[in-house]
């Protein structure tokens, strides 16, 4: 009995000189997951990214939500300085206008801007609350302001709210 010749597994024994078959098989698989791991790590790089600036965001936000909490404190002490200098009483508007500086530089420290309120009205960081007649400035021009407004980088807190010349 003649020994059959032994080939080995994936290769045509008709074709000389050619790549077994489960070579080419191989070869796709591996180009698979090369093109896997590839969109892998650019979906990585992407949400790392996204990751980074939702932080950014939440800590902006975070210090927004503080800022708009000590508005109102800021206007009480505001209030509380005008009452103690018509009434004289110069120990209390002292002690009030030390604690109004304080918590006014703490928010700008934080950001906080006040909103320019002279010259023309912007309805961007205005409230307009009300309209006069003025005789001495052009209509659109700011007469009074009724509230201050402040921003936090680019974003409105508060709108000015300002009397408006018609």
């Amino acid at each position: 009995m003649a020994d059959p010749k032994v080939t080995p597994p994936g290769t045509d024994p008709s074709e000389e000189g050619s790549v077994p078959l489960g070579l080419a098989e191989l070869e796709q698989e591996r180009d698979d997951y090369l093109d896997a791991l590839q969109r892998l790590k650019a979906e990585f790089d992407n949400f790392r990214k996204r990751t980074a600036r939702e932080h950014e965001a939440m800590s902006a936000r975070a210090n927004e939500a503080l800022l708009r909490e000590l508005l109102p404190i800021l206007d009480d002490l505001e209030r509380a300085l005008e009452a103690a200098e018509q009434h004289e009483e110069a120990k209390l508007e002292d002690g009030v206008r030390l604690v109004q500086r304080a918590l006014a530089d703490t928010a700008r420290k934080h950001g906080l801007e006040e909103i320019e309120t002279s010259g023309a009205f912007d309805p961007h960081v205005h409230e307009a609350l009300l309209a006069q007649p003025a005789d001495d400035a052009e209509p659109g021009a700011v007469l009074q302001v009724l509230q201050k407004g402040y921003r936090l980088g680019d974003r409105v807190l508060r709108p000015a709210r300002v009397v408006v010349a018609e």
